[in-house]
């Protein structure tokens, strides 16, 4: 299947699924979710696959383990609503630590990456970098192109410093990230578009300096945001 953008039925089918979150909803339109949004995510992820290798960019898309199932685990949740309301993928570096990520929903489509709550080796090489190489650090997170497509790293952030650094050391507010992020929304028209692709891609390329900073700091696996 080649991809040819999300449609806007496939954004609608979301929208309604918010508003219809049961199985005596979503059963009857299983087809509809699969044409519209499970085999059109599955092609993204192939072509994305193919520009991955293109660009020699050492990130992973794979039609069948980059998609995220849209059944909600709701053994531990107060919401038993058995449905996410979006779409995603996430794109692994290949040798472990961050990752990039998509996700498709009604009003609020995202394109992503980083380490999200990273295991505590992760966030502890992270803080070492911030203070010991705060140079190198910089260099990667203010690079222009990355300036340009994302902004800045973000994150939950710890209220205080952590453990171990001075309350009033330079670089505290890298210090207190607990996920080390980065991300914009897309419009609909971006989606909808069989760019889509070629702007995933070109927006990791962007973010590259910043992925390799976080896959050197350990080869240490780590979660994807917003899964």
């Amino acid at each position: 299947m080649t991809f040819a953008g999300f449609s806007r039925e496939a954004l609608q089918f979301l929208a309604d699924l918010a508003a219809n979150n049961e199985r005596s909803w979503f059963q009857p339109r299983k087809a509809d979710y699969e044409r519209l949004l499970k085999h059109p995510l599955e092609a993204l992820c192939t072509e994305l696959s193919e520009r991955f290798q293109s660009r020699n960019l050492p990130l992973v898309a794979d039609p069948v383990r980059s998609p995220f199932r849209i059944y909600r685990d709701v053994r531990f949740s107060k919401d038993k609503s058995p449905y996410k309301t979006h779409v995603s993928a996430h794109f692994p570096w290949e040798d472990g630590g961050p990752a990039g990520y998509f996700s498709l929903g009604f009003g609020e489509i995202y394109i992503g990456g980083g380490l999200y709550h990273p295991e505590s080796s992760q966030l502890a090489a992270w803080r070492t970098a911030v203070a010991d190489r705060p140079t190198e650090v910089h260099a990667a997170i203010e690079d222009p192109a990355f300036v340009a497509a994302f902004g800045e790293v973000e994150g939950e952030r710890l209220k205080r410093g952590p453990a171990g650094y001075p309350a009033d050391h330079p670089e505290m507010e890298l210090l207190k990230l607990k996920d080390i992020t980065f991300g914009r929304r897309l419009s609909d028209a971006e989606a909808m578009s069989a760019d889509l692709p070629d702007e995933l891609m070109n927006g990791y390329v962007a973010a590259l300096p910043v992925l390799s900073l976080l896959a050197g700091l350990t080869a240490a696996p780590s979660t994807t945001p917003g899964a």
